[in-house]
């Protein structure tokens, strides 16, 4: 089979690869779509390497149809040959195919494409993972969601609202501002206009604080939002895009019962992930096929313009997902 591969340069090739080994608890799927994510950039560039036992190349999640089925996964799975499926991969997404363990995988929502369902796996998880496990999420909070313009962001606000958060999220101008409209976040903040603190600081005065930061910037700014958080707020740094360092006042923090959160998803137990899936399904399924929330999808691109495909994330253009479709 086929699959991208970093070369030395740090160019992407489209190259002969081993056909993936279909172990008993494993599902072989024949990929259709692989959605890109800022942690391939990473990957590529050498600073976030693959799990052990994962494929070299690049891509956490995927969409196809079931090719092969291991004994152990024919036996304690509901899946056959011929189903379509999406799933959240430690990586080896850009290719042709890849096995997945039978708990890794999930159906294809009534009514989404393949393209859609390849942009789920990852940024969906991420987004219930940061919502409801580590925010511990539940109507009537405030969610900060930084970088609204992100794909993640894109998951997150229209996931929090579904479940009747309030949301608060920062862009970098008004013409993002105007883009992300459909998402519906409750309060843009174009942060070359507005100091986020000082808007934090008047949601505080106005009895509509913050309860939960989903944080993907960091920086320099980090440390002067968290006086404005309500009492036990959760602040969650799941990236420092903005800078690593930061300055806290830490009395604020144990006096206000401020906890600072950081979070990867690919970094979990193969068995949390799973748990984490089986809980996708169960709790966000139904409200994507009930029509409340859906994946932004970009743009789609053919394997083959990998590279232009991920200078797209790395000029920031995008507002939603940029897809790869393989087959």
């Amino acid at each position: 089979m086929k699959a991208i591969l970093v070369q030395p340069d740090k160019a992407l090739t489209w190259s002969d690869v081993p056909d993936p080994i279909v172990g008993d608890e494993d599902v072989l799927v024949e990929i259709h779509c692989a959605a890109l994510n800022r942690a391939d950039l990473m990957q590529r560039d050498g600073d976030y390497p693959p799990p052990a036992g994962c494929p070299e190349w690049m891509g956490l999640e995927i969409s196809g149809v079931v090719a092969k089925m291991g004994k152990i996964a024919e036996e304690k799975s509901n899946y056959k040959i011929g189903d379509e499926v999406c799933a959240l991969l430690g990586g080896g997404g850009y290719a042709e195919y890849v096995t997945v363990k039978y708990d890794m995988l999930m159906p294809v929502p009534k009514g989404r494409s393949l393209v859609e369902a390849s942009a789920m796996p990852e940024a969906y998880a991420t987004a219930y993972l940061n919502l409801f496990i580590e925010g511990k999420a539940k109507a009537g909070d405030t969610l900060l969601m930084h970088a609204g313009a992100s794909g993640l962001a894109s998951v997150v606000i229209p996931m929090a609202k579904a479940f009747g958060l309030r949301v608060i999220t920062t862009v970098l101008s008004d013409e993002i501002a105007e883009k992300i409209k459909p998402l519906g976040a409750d309060l843009v903040v174009n942060t070359k206009k507005e100091n986020i603190a000082e808007v934090l600081k008047a949601q505080l005065e106005a009895g509509t604080p913050v309860d939960i930061a989903i944080d993907c910037l960091g920086g320099s700014f980090m440390g002067g939002c968290l006086p404005y958080l309500s009492h036990g707020a959760r602040w969650i740094m799941i990236a420092a895009l903005a800078g690593q360092i930061t300055e806290i006042d830490l009395k604020n923090i144990y006096v206000r019962n401020v906890r600072i959160i950081g979070s990867t998803l690919r970094s979990r137990t193969p068995a949390f992930k799973a748990e984490l899936l089986a809980m996708l399904v169960r709790d966000v399924w139904p409200k994507v096929e009930a029509g409340m929330m859906k994946p932004s999808i970009y743009k789609v691109l053919p394997i083959t313009d990998a590279e232009e495909a991920h200078a797209i994330l790395q000029r920031g253009e995008n507002v939603g997902k940029v897809v790869l479709q393989v087959k």
